[in-house]
């Protein structure tokens, strides 16, 4: 399972954001969603961010990946790369 949950700003920004990321999982709050652990979505995802969203993104804007795994990776984007403080997962 991945989660990814985000805060951007702008209304607009965010209504697309949240169309595109619709597409791949299911709403389990209003800025958090649960998609299904395959590679290939998840690359698609990171490479979407990285080609698509990033460029719009301003200082007040994060977008967090949840690779929930032994590992439990984090990738963070926009503001939240600046936030170096340990996460608490609780499952």
């Amino acid at each position: 399972m991945v989660l990814i949950s985000y805060d951007i700003s702008s209304n607009k920004k965010r209504a697309k954001f949240s169309k595109y990321i619709q597409k791949f999982g299911k709403r389990l709050q209003y800025s958090v969603y649960e998609i299904e652990n395959s590679e290939k979505i998840l690359n698609n995802i990171v490479s979407d961010i990285n080609n698509k969203f990033i460029k719009s993104f301003d200082e007040q804007d994060s977008v967090y990946i949840f690779k929930m795994s032994s590992s439990c990776q984090v990738l963070k984007y926009g503001y939240a790369i600046h936030e170096d403080e340990d996460l608490l997962i609780v499952y």
